[in-house]
């Protein structure tokens, strides 16, 4: 595994990990976190090394804003960075990687560049997927169909008259604030955020992957997606969670099963011709 970093938003730094397959120019894959996600979280480690084992270059980094530093890897100790992102922000951090990534600055570019995003970081990557030609294929976890289900609609007047609503880490019990400039950019750029209307732009091969069992984001949100393009496929997972039988921490050597059922399925479908 290399470690290294690059300029996100607000020159913010963008911690990445890269696990170069042994073939050169081996396809990549991209992985895009979740909401009060990172790259360290979990099985990630364990998913990444999945995936270079197949033969893939594999890649995750954190958000520049998704609130953890450089000098931690789980604990989410710049809350007012947190509280300052917006799903703009995310969405330049996401392209500023992968031109980085074929630049071909750090290490040799690859053919093909696949994603694979996950709740917020699936709406992310739907988007990004719309407008971006360099992406060959998408596959998206337990993505959300919509930012707007992430709160709650009547809190919406609380959030424009404060400037700022909170919600729990389950994990950590830390109050996470989110800034009115999250609702602002949604609704500012209501048109670009609109994860269905991406969707519906997708022209590049994509699978959608979704628990049955996901209390965090329905699988009716996946099939929202898939109904809105006919050229994806749609798997729903019998018993999957949110998080595919993944907790953090993982203190296991091995994948959940559920979790490597998933993994399986992704690499029977980036090596699809």
């Amino acid at each position: 595994m290399i470690t290294l970093k690059i300029k996100g938003s607000s020159s913010k730094p963008i911690p990445i990990d890269y696990y170069p397959a042994q073939q050169e120019q081996a396809p990549i894959i991209i992985f895009v976190h979740g909401f009060k996600g990172f790259k360290d979280w979990g099985t990630h480690r364990l998913c990444a090394e999945f995936f270079n084992n197949k033969g893939f270059s594999f890649l995750k980094f954190n958000f520049s804003h998704n609130g953890i530093t450089e000098d931690q890897t789980d604990i989410f100790n710049d809350l007012e960075a947190f509280g300052e992102n917006t799903f703009s922000r995310e969405l330049f951090d996401l392209d500023e990687v992968i031109t980085f990534v074929l630049s071909g600055e750090a290490f040799p570019a690859p053919e093909k560049l696949f994603l694979i995003g996950h709740s917020r970081g699936g709406g992310v990557s739907i988007i990004q997927t719309a407008e971006d030609p360099r992406i060959s294929k998408l596959v998206t976890w337990a993505s959300i169909s919509r930012f707007n289900t992430l709160w709650k609609p009547e809190q919406e007047e609380d959030w424009k008259r404060e400037g700022v609503i909170y919600t729990t880490n389950a994990r950590t019990k830390q109050e996470m604030p989110l800034n009115l400039a999250l609702l602002e950019d949604f609704e500012h750029n209501s048109e670009r955020l609109n994860i269905s209307n991406a969707a519906s732009a997708i022209r590049q091969p994509w699978l959608i992957i979704h628990g049955d069992s996901d209390t965090a984001v329905p699988v009716e949100q996946a099939q929202e997606l898939h109904r809105q393009n006919n050229k994806s496929f749609l798997r729903v997972v019998n018993g999957g969670d949110h998080v595919f039988g993944a907790r953090h921490p993982w203190t296991e050597k091995i994948l959940p099963p559920v979790l490597e059922e998933v993994c399986e399925e992704t690499v029977n479908f980036f090596s699809a011709e």
